[in-house]
């Protein structure tokens, strides 16, 4: 694996569990350009690099989270319509010098990220 300067993982607190097969975008902002699509793993991480340092440029990114999908498969939906289906969190990274982690702690009704390490 390349090293990354962005990774992320999810947490379904709904069920106290790491969330497995959750898919998520990766896009470049201004304009939108999409980078990467990864889907994650049994400890909810995506195991691929979803920003290799090579195709690192600083500015506005963000991450696409398809929660609903993923609920929905695990029997939560949320409603119909859902709560929460496709959740962005846009980010501003700076440089290389740092690794971004954006972890997302995640029910069919609520989410939460902060910058991890």
């Amino acid at each position: 694996m390349s090293e990354s300067v962005l990774s992320t993982h999810v947490l379904n607190t709904a069920e106290g569990c790491p969330a497995e097969g959750v898919k998520v975008e990766l896009w470049r902002l201004g304009p939108p350009e999409h980078l990467a699509t990864g889907v994650t793993d049994k400890d909810g991480r995506v195991s691929e690099p979803l920003l290799p340092a090579i195709r690192f440029r600083p500015g506005r990114y963000e991450l696409r989270f398809h929660l609903g999908a993923y609920f929905a498969a695990r029997g939560l939906e949320g409603g119909d319509p859902r709560y929460l289906d496709i959740v962005p969190v846009r980010i501003g990274l700076a440089g290389t010098e740092a690794h971004y982690h954006v972890p997302l702690l995640c029910s069919p009704w609520g989410y939460t990220t902060y910058r991890g390490s």
